[in-house]
């Protein structure tokens, strides 16, 4: 392949999908954090132990190629990976290698680039390895098979991604699709294995294996550039290898040199049969699929909201859930930017998500705050804490408060509170006419205050600067 960037990324993700059981037996995914605790003769490999397939792997994993635009193959084929390492108690992986389940793939950055997906796969996960320390340090290890065997994606991309920040961002718009499709438990770990390589030592690749989290990989890939660079310029020939990243240290390591895929020796798995992937349990799960954050960012915009609304809106799921039933009662607009600023400003402060929010309770509460703010009954500031009590608490008692906390819109009453604040507040009115006009923004907060918070800042303001005159 010719590559014509100073950057080469390449990214191989591993994604655990959020099913009850595991890929090839009834051994729960979740459950008793004992180690060992949730292990059976198939997921510790005892010979005889034959491997049952989980339907729903399967139909997740076609959710997300055809998310992804993958070409979906017509029959499901796995094979075993044979390497020895203690993770694999039956010294080989069941995965997919000659035909993966989904292929030929894409994704489209902000940028306007197209991130090429090569395969999407189901396969395995090993156990868990832990070394007292670090990997580097440990004297032993400890191995825990209650993960071994659970459903995994691997989702290995083109080298096409020119920078870390392309990266993150094509990891960004996967969990957007992962949540979405609610294949996914949030709480669970993503790892990835990146394929760095730069123009200076001819693209000589290095692979850094199994980097958890968004950060840490989007770290790793900045270490590793720079790495490269640096070893070129100090007149060092690199080789293709393959390297641990340290998160502690910052600093990826090699472990052996770059294996070749004929090193794992790839048979098809014999206790396994083919299986037929019909076009009608393609269309079934096409015909099932939720609107995607791509498709609901141009459907926002046609509301004629700010692109950016639309965009920030529509990544986060429950958050455009919200904006679909507040606009159907409430101008888009005002909604927008409601759901961007006081929603998740309130959701922030109190610690949840909006996922978090009994939807059915807080909906007509919000409904209810915003329709007063807008007809003046309330001014923003209260609008706002209104919005966050309804986030602490479902059960708030939202008439009352709207009818507690009314605005001040008499102007005599509002005109009456202004002519106090210039009468106590001389030295500040000079400054104003002498032309430091900062101060009346604080002439604005005292009468807001005399008016506990109930009068409108608009009004106020027009009558300051009208007696001021």
């Amino acid at each position: 392949m010719k590559f014509t960037t100073d950057i080469v990324i390449g990214l191989e993700i591993h994604i655990e999908l959020n099913t009850n059981t595991k890929l090839f037996c009834g051994c729960a995914t979740k459950g008793s954090d004992e180690p060992n605790s949730r292990v059976c003769p198939v997921c510790l490999g005892h010979p005889g132990s034959k491997p049952v397939l989980n339907k729903k792997v399967v139909e997740f994993a076609t959710k997300l190629g055809l998310a992804m635009n993958c070409k979906i193959d017509k029959e499901l084929v796995f094979s075993r990976k044979s390497y020895f390492y203690p993770d694999l108690a039956k010294n080989y992986q069941i995965t997919q290698y000659e035909q993966p389940l989904c292929k030929n793939g894409s994704m489209k950055l902000s940028n306007g680039k197209t991130i090429g997906i090569t395969r999407i796969h189901v396969e395995e996960d090993p156990a868990a390895l832990v070394h007292p320390g670090s990997i580097h340090g440990s004297n032993y290890v400890l191995i825990d098979y209650n993960r071994s065997g659970n459903p995994l994606c691997e989702i290995v991309t083109e080298p096409d991604m020119a920078s870390p920040e392309e990266a993150r961002e094509f990891m960004n718009k996967l969990i957007t699709i992962l949540e979405y499709l609610e294949i996914f438990d949030p709480d669970a770990i993503i790892k990835a294995d990146a394929n760095v390589s730069v123009k200076e030592s001819g693209y000589i690749r290095s692979e850094i294996k199994n980097i958890t989290g968004f950060k840490e990989i989007e770290r790793a890939l900045n270490y590793e550039v720079q790495r490269q660079k640096r070893a070129v310029a100090d007149g060092e020939k690199l080789i293709q290898d393959t390297r641990s990243w340290d998160a502690e240290k910052g600093m990826s390591s090699r472990l052996r040199t770059k294996e070749t895929e004929d090193d794992y020796g790839y048979i098809i798995d014999p206790d396994l049969v083919i299986t037929d992937i019909t076009d009608e349990f393609v269309k079934n799960i096409k015909d099932n699929m939720p609107e995607l954050a791509d498709e609901k960012m141009e459907k926002f915009k046609e509301h004629g909201i700010a692109d950016d609304n639309a965009e920030i809106i529509s990544k986060n799921k429950d958050l455009a859930k919200v904006y679909e039933l507040l606009v159907k009662e409430i101008d888009a607009d005002k909604v927008s930017k409601w759901a961007r600023r006081d929603l998740m400003k309130a959701a922030n402060y109190h610690k949840k998500n909006v996922a978090d929010l009994d939807l059915e309770k807080v909906v007509p509460k919000f409904v209810s705050v915003l329709k007063a703010e807008i007809s003046g009954e309330i001014n923003a500031k209260i609008a706002f804490m209104g919005t966050s009590s309804i986030v602490e608490d479902p059960e708030f008692d939202v008439d009352k408060y709207i009818g507690d906390n009314k605005s001040q819109g008499d102007d005599s009453a509002i005109e009456g509170f202004v002519k106090e604040v210039i009468s106590e507040q001389k030295e500040n009115v000079s400054k104003y006419k002498a032309g430091e006009g900062k101060v009346l923004n604080f002439l604005v907060g005292q009468v807001m205050r005399k008016s506990q918070g109930k009068a409108d800042a608009g009004k106020i303001k027009e009558l300051l600067i009208k007696c001021l005159q």
